[in-house]
């Protein structure tokens, strides 16, 4: 008897030969490959899955910056350092650590807008 708490039985294994595979995926032309194979079985009554996105990312570009940015940067090094003199009160709030305070602030919001919108979301939405 099914189980009511799974949305799909279990899949089914097929062996294939190396040949057989290499056929199949050829004839699929960009369709996954399970996809293709309920295709050819099933013709036009085949069900359609839903499916996650491959990706989340919309913008693969921004994403690039965001992480050379983070690369390139000292950030989370000088963080570190910054709430370790800040725990044991060691930290002296001079106008150079106020501007290296802005300065990195504005760095981390300008990466956080890039990574939203890099993942297609507004900078300014819901967190």
């Amino acid at each position: 008897m099914p189980s009511d708490s799974k949305k799909y039985p279990p899949p089914f294994s097929l062996r294939l030969t190396f040949e057989e595979r290499a056929r199949l995926e050829r004839d699929a032309v960009g369709m996954a490959l399970g996809e293709y194979i309920r295709s050819r079985l099933f013709g036009e009554d085949v069900s359609p899955r839903r499916t996650r996105g491959k990706s989340p990312v919309k913008d693969h570009e921004a994403l690039a910056r965001v992480l050379a940015a983070l690369g390139a940067s000292r950030l989370p090094s000088n963080l570190n350092q910054l709430a370790r003199a800040a725990n044991t009160g060691s930290l002296p709030v001079t106008p150079d650590t106020e501007t290296a305070l802005t300065e990195a602030c504005e760095t981390i919001t300008a990466m956080r807008a890039e990574l939203l919108q890099a993942l297609g979301m507004e900078p300014g939405g819901p967190e």
